[in-house]
């Protein structure tokens, strides 16, 4: 890791000055001005839509300002590219992941290191080993699941040396195993003199990691704070400016019959590098929540194609998935979604929408059944109705529904189609990682409409790698381990132990001695 030569503990790495950056009418960061030193571990607070990636953006020459200063090292500096700020020693961990789908891990990471593709292979094994990050340099980006994907994320940056590192989100999709290992990872960077911004919604992780937090709200700096000292409480009502509700819940009313079910699931993968499903069974009744919990890339990413239509099942496998008792394992989603069922993808930019296209248009995509055509027509006010509907409720902070999926924060975007999802009134919703890059209000919000609704007679299956998620809203957990599916838990009897053992494989007596160990 290179050494901030130029710098001295003490003296600051960076400064940023009475930064703002205006998008139309829309102020999204005014006048910031903070300080990083050298081996600082920096966190950046806010709600989702509080400006903290515009400011990361500028940092990173993604985005010029349109007022206020940036000094590197003592000098004024005008960042005209992300190319230049790797140049000068910055370097960044996207939490939309910046990479190419069709090209091997190796290949996406030579585009920003100067070598062949050869001599990066075995840098690359080398680093996300030694780093606890492990993986395969020549894998096809579009065949790793989302955790995967975060892993490729951040040994890019760290093959850079960079002498401040910008992580935005770097844990949402990392195994609860995997946490730890990346925090002694910072902490070894911050030692060297390496600088880190770190914005997570995770304040347990803040408050164990590090040194100072600067609190954004509406694009302001409200507080800087030791968050050593805070609780995770105080934090978030400095975030939001109120107390953080929990959901309130009473005891699952499911009913006998279910409304989806898996009958011995066996599935290999097309993809060379995906995870086969074997001997899945499942039943999720109305009036109830299920949950999945496992560490990334142990199947989840398979079951939910499956679950979703998007990888029909051959016809040896009829009878294998069931929607109120009749067979769909090899109905496409349209016929799924006409049956009652409702989907929130992992991947909210690639499958949950279409970055280029306005909300209205992506409310279209899968609300066009709630009236929204009309002999092949669409009701371009029952369109835009619907989708400044679900903006409302979720709280979505956009500027209207004419804007771009693009221009939207990542915790915003994610918002937006959970709400578009639970407007389309289901009768089966399934969620993949519901909440990923939400904050604390929000993620609370999300998680009481779910109980509600599943108190309404919804059935819900939730896939989550928040284990926190899972036991305060799931009636039952079930555990997936490289494509196998634990027992259910109820949600009295779950513990840290049992989930942790049932996600280690432990949950069958010919998997006992299975050794805990990434996908």
């Amino acid at each position: 890791m290179k050494q901030a030569t130029e710098s001295r503990r003490g003296d600051p790495l960076l400064v940023i000055s009475d930064l703002t950056k205006r998008f139309g009418e829309f102020t999204a960061n005014d006048g910031i001005s903070l300080e990083l030193e050298p081996g600082e571990i920096h966190a950046i607070l806010g709600e989702n839509g509080a400006g903290k990636s515009t400011l990361m953006k500028m940092i990173y020459g993604v985005l010029k300002p349109d007022s206020g200063t940036l000094k590197w090292r003592g000098k004024p500096v005008i960042l005209h590219n992300p190319a230049h700020a790797r140049a000068l020693g910055i370097g960044m961990v996207f939490q939309h992941f910046s990479l190419f789908e069709s090209l091997t891990v190796a290949e996406n990471i030579s585009l920003a290191i100067p070598e062949t593709v050869k001599l990066l292979r075995s840098r690359i094994a080398e680093v996300s080993t030694r780093y606890g990050l492990p993986v395969d340099p020549d894998a096809l980006v579009h065949k790793l699941a989302m955790g995967q994907r975060q892993r490729v994320e951040i040994t890019r940056c760290l093959l850079q040396e960079p002498q401040l590192i910008i992580m935005d989100e770097p844990t949402s999709v990392l195994p609860p195993s995997a946490v730890p290992i990346l925090f002694e990872t910072i902490r070894k960077l911050a030692a060297s003199g390496c600088a880190v911004l770190f914005i997570s919604h995770k304040l347990e992780e803040i408050r164990s990691l590090c040194h100072k937090a600067t609190v954004m709200r509406a694009g302001r700096i409200v507080a800087t704070v030791d968050p050593a000292v805070e609780s995770s409480a105080s934090l978030a009502k400095l975030m939001i400016g109120r107390d953080i509700p929990h959901p309130s819940r009473s005891a699952a009313k499911p009913s006998d019959v279910p409304a989806l079910s898996l009958h011995n699931l066996t599935l290999a993968p097309d993809d060379p590098f995906g995870t086969r499903l074997d001997d899945i069974s499942l039943q999720v009744r109305p009036g109830e929540i299920v949950g999945i919990a496992g560490v990334s890339g142990n199947g989840q990413r398979e079951l939910a194609a499956v679950l979703s239509g998007e990888q029909p099942l051959p016809a040896k496998q009829n009878g294998s998935v069931r929607l109120f008792g009749g067979d769909c394992g090899h109905s496409d989603c349209g016929h799924r979604r006409a049956q009652g069922m409702a989907f929130v993808p992992e991947d909210r930019n690639g499958r949950g929408s279409v970055a280029e296209m306005t909300l209205e248009q992506n409310a279209l995509l899968t609300g066009y059944a709630r009236n929204l055509v009309a002999y092949g027509f669409v009701r371009n006010a029952a369109v835009s109705k619907f989708a400044q509907d679900c903006i409302h409720e979720m709280d979505v902070r956009c500027s209207g529904g004419d804007a771009e999926a693009r221009s939207l924060s990542g915790g915003n975007l994610q918002k937006f189609i959970v709400g578009r999802e639970l407007a389309l009134k289901p009768k089966i919703l399934v969620a993949s990682q519901p909440t990923w890059g939400v904050d604390i209000g929000a993620a609370s919000a999300i998680r009481q409409r779910l109980v509600d609704l599943r108190d309404e007679g919804v059935a819900i299956l939730i896939i989550s790698d928040e284990l926190e998620e899972l036991v305060e809203i799931a009636d039952r957990v079930h555990a997936l381990f490289r494509g196998s599916l634990s027992p259910s838990i109820e949600r009295g009897d779950v513990t840290d132990e049992l989930i942790g053992s049932y996600m280690a494989g432990n949950f069958s007596p010919e998997k006992l001695s299975v050794e805990v160990s990434g996908p």
